[in-house]
C-alpha cells in the first residue's frame, strides 16, 4: 500500500506558517485555514472559501482532510452512548465513543491501533499491537464528534484518551494532540478538559510530571497485590505496585493535582471488602480519588462484572477509610463500547497481520 498524501491535522501552527511561507503566501493565510479547520471544523478544501482558490487547490494536492472513515456506528438503547469503528488509510481499525451526560458530552478516544500492554480483561489488550496513531488522527477523532454536536448546537465538554491503546506508549503524538486540541487560536479545548490514563509507565509518569501540564492523570490499579496484577496486566512485572505508586507520589509533589485510580470491578477476583481495605492502605496519604466501574465483558476474557451490591460495599470500605470513589455507570454494553470490543472483531474478520 503506498503511503497517502500528508495529513492536515498533522500539522501544528508553525509548520503550517512555514509551508504557506514556502509557498509564498501571505502569513494570515495559515491562521486563517488553521481557524478553519479547529474554529469553523471545515474538512475539505472547498469550504475555505476565504482564501483564494489557487490556494485551495494546493491544500486539495497537497494534503488529505479526511483521517478516518466511519465503518460502523452503533448507538446504545438508551441514545446516550455512540461508539464508531473507523478505518484508517491503512486499513487499521480503531474506535471512538460519545456519551452523553445530563450536563456533560465526553469523548472516549483512541492513541493506537491495538496495544502492546496485554492487559488480559481488554479487547484492545487482546489484539495486540498494530501501530501508533498520528497526532493528527488523534485530533481527527475529537473533531469527528464535534462535527455531530455542532450540528446539534452542542459541544464536546470532556475527552478521556483511554480508547484503544497505552496513551504514554504513544506519549509524543498524544501530548501533541492535545496541544493542538488546546491552542488557543484554534480547538480552544483546555487542559483541564483532558484525561490520560496509562496503565503505568513509571517513567513516562515521571516525565509527565515534570512537564507540570494542567492535564489529568488516571492509572489503571485493579488489583492490591504484585502476583495479581501481573497476571491481569504484565506490565506490573517490569513496574510493580511500589514502584507504580512512587511515581504517583511524586507525579502528586510535583503537580500538586489529584489522581484517579481506575478500578475494574471483577466478580469474586478484586471485588471483596477485604480488597477495598487493602487498596485503602495503599493510598493512605495520597490527593486521589478512585473510579470502580464494573468490568465490561469481553469474548476472550471469562471474568464477570460485579453486582451493584459488591460495588458499593466496596466504595463503602474505601469512603469509610478516607478516599473518595465514584461508581461509574457502566456505558453502552448493548452496543459493546468498552474499548476494542468492535475493533477486534474487525481484526478477526479481515485477519490483520
Amino acid at each position: 500500500m503506498t503511503d497517502p498524501l500528508p495529513l492536515i491535522y498533522d500539522l501544528d501552527l508553525p509548520e503550517l506558517q512555514d509551508l504557506l511561507k514556502s509557498w509564498g503566501e501571505p502569513a494570515f493565510r495559515a491562521r486563517q485555514i488553521w481557524q478553519g479547520l479547529y474554529q469553523h471544523l471545515w474538512d475539505s478544501p472547498e469550504q475555505f472559501t476565504n482564501i483564494p482558490a489557487s490556494l485551495r487547490e494546493k491544500l486539495f494536492t497537497g494534503f488529505r482532510f479526511s483521517a478516518l472513515q466511519p465503518a460502523q456506528v452503533l448507538s446504545s438503547n438508551d441514545g446516550e452512548t455512540v461508539k464508531t469503528l473507523f478505518t484508517l488509510w491503512d486499513g487499521r481499525a480503531i474506535e471512538a465513543v460519545l456519551m452523553r451526560y445530563s450536563e456533560r458530552r465526553t469523548l472516549c478516544i483512541s492513541s493506537q491501533a491495538g496495544c502492546a500492554m496485554g492487559c488480559v480483561f481488554c479487547a484492545t489488550g487482546q489484539m495486540g499491537f498494530k501501530r501508533h496513531l498520528t497526532s493528527g488522527e488523534i485530533v481527527a477523532q475529537v473533531l469527528h464528534y464535534a462535527r455531530i454536536l455542532q450540528a446539534e448546537n452542542d459541544h464536546v465538554t470532556n475527552v478521556v484518551i483511554m480508547g484503544m491503546g497505552e496513551p504514554f506508549h504513544n506519549y509524543n503524538a498524544v501530548l501533541h494532540a492535545v496541544d493542538r486540541l488546546n491552542h488557543p487560536e484554534g480547538f480552544k479545548f483546555g487542559e483541564r478538559r483532558v484525561t490520560i490514563s496509562t496503565v503505568g509507565l513509571v517513567p513516562l509518569i515521571r516525565r509527565f510530571a515534570d512537564e507540570n501540564r494542567q492535564i489529568n492523570l488516571a492509572i489503571s490499579l485493579h488489583a492490591v497485590d504484585d502476583a495479581q496484577r501481573s497476571s491481569m496486566m504484565p506490565i506490573n512485572k517490569q513496574y510493580p505496585i511500589a514502584k507504580l505508586l512512587e511515581a504517583c507520589r511524586y507525579y502528586i509533589n510535583k503537580t500538586r493535582r489529584r489522581i484517579t485510580f481506575e478500578w475494574a470491578l471483577i466478580r469474586d477476583v478484586n471485588d471483596s471488602p477485604e480488597t477495598a481495605i487493602r487498596l485503602a492502605g495503599l493510598l493512605k496519604g495520597m490527593l486521589c480519588h478512585v473510579n470502580v466501574i464494573p468490568l465490561n465483558p469481553t469474548q476472550r476474557y471469562p471474568g464477570q462484572a460485579t453486582t451493584r451490591e459488591r460495588a458499593q460495599a466496596f466504595q463503602a470500605e474505601l469512603e469509610k477509610r478516607g478516599i473518595t470513589c465514584s461508581i461509574r455507570i457502566r456505558r453502552g454494553i448493548d452496543i459493546q463500547a468498552g474499548c476494542g470490543q468492535l475493533a477486534i472483531q474487525a481484526s478477526d474478520a479481515s485477519n490483520q497481520p
